[in-house]
C-alpha cells in the first residue's frame, strides 16, 4: 500500500471513531436527559402528592382548633411585626384551612398597622399586585374561588413600599423552604426581596405543616421567618 493509500486509510478510520464517539455521546446526552426529565416528573409528582396530604391534614383541624391556633399565631406574629417596627403588612385572606388570618387583621388595625391583600394582576399572568385593605374594600371571587379586592389603581402600593409580606404556604421544612400552591406567584413577588431588604417575607401555617425536607427549585424562595401557632422559626 502506498503512503497515500495508508494515509487514507488512517484518516477514515479517524472519522469512523469520531463519528462512533459523537454518536455515543448524542445517546449519553439523550439518557442524562430522559433521566432528568424523569427526575423532574418524580419531584413534581411528590411536591403535588405533599400538597394533598398536607391539605387534608389541616383541613381536618376542628373548629375549636382552627381558633385556637389562629389567637396563638396572631400573638406571636404581631410580636414579630412590632419587632420590625412594620407599619405596611400585605397577608392574605383564609382559604382551604389555612391559618386564620382574621385575629390578627382586626390586631393590626387596632395597632394603626396598614393592611393589604394580593390580588391576581389583570394583565401580567402569574404576577399578584398588591392593594389596602380595609374593612369596607370592595372584595370578588377570583379564578381560584379566592377573595380579593376589585381592582382600584388608588389603592394599589408597590411591593417595595411593603414592609412585611405574611405569605400563605402549604408546607415548610427546618431549613425555611416554602411549598406553595404550585403558582409561583409568591415566588415571582418575592424573588428580590433581599437586595432591598424588603418587604420581608414571614410564613404564616399550622405546625402540622411542617415536613422534614421539601424537594425544592432553584425558583423556590426560602423564607426567613415562618411563624405556627406555638413557635417563631428564624433562619
Amino acid at each position: 500500500m502506498s503512503t497515500s493509500s495508508k494515509l487514507s486509510h488512517l484518516n477514515t478510520q479517524s472519522d469512523t471513531a469520531h463519528l462512533a464517539v459523537e454518536i455515543a455521546t448524542v445517546g449519553e446526552m439523550t439518557d442524562v436527559a430522559s433521566h432528568a426529565a424523569d427526575i423532574a416528573i418524580h419531584t413534581q409528582e411528590n411536591r403535588n402528592q405533599l400538597r394533598k396530604s398536607i391539605r387534608t391534614a389541616r383541613k381536618s383541624l376542628s373548629e375549636s382548633e382552627q381558633t385556637q391556633a389562629s389567637l396563638s399565631a396572631s400573638q406571636r406574629m404581631l410580636d414579630a411585626l412590632q419587632a420590625q417596627n412594620a407599619q405596611h403588612v400585605a397577608l392574605y385572606l383564609t382559604h382551604d384551612g389555612e391559618l386564620a388570618t382574621p385575629a390578627l387583621i382586626a390586631a393590626l388595625w387596632q395597632l394603626g398597622i396598614h393592611t393589604y391583600l394580593p390580588r391576581l394582576h389583570p394583565f401580567n399572568a402569574g404576577q399578584l399586585l398588591f392593594l389596602h385593605y380595609s374593612a369596607d374594600t370592595p372584595m370578588q371571587a377570583n379564578q381560584f374561588g379566592i377573595l380579593e379586592p376589585k381592582l382600584d389603581v388608588r389603592a394599589i402600593i408597590p411591593v417595595t413600599e411593603l414592609d412585611v409580606v405574611i405569605t400563605p404556604l402549604v408546607a415548610f421544612d427546618l431549613m425555611g423552604n416554602r411549598m406553595g400552591m404550585g403558582g409561583g406567584y409568591y415566588d415571582r413577588t418575592l424573588a428580590n426581596w433581599q437586595l432591598k431588604g424588603k418587604p420581608l417575607p414571614m410564613g404564616y401555617a399550622h405546625d402540622c405543616q411542617q415536613v422534614v425536607s421539601l424537594p425544592c427549585e432553584h425558583w423556590d424562595v426560602p423564607l426567613p421567618f415562618i411563624i405556627t401557632p406555638s413557635r417563631v422559626l428564624t433562619f
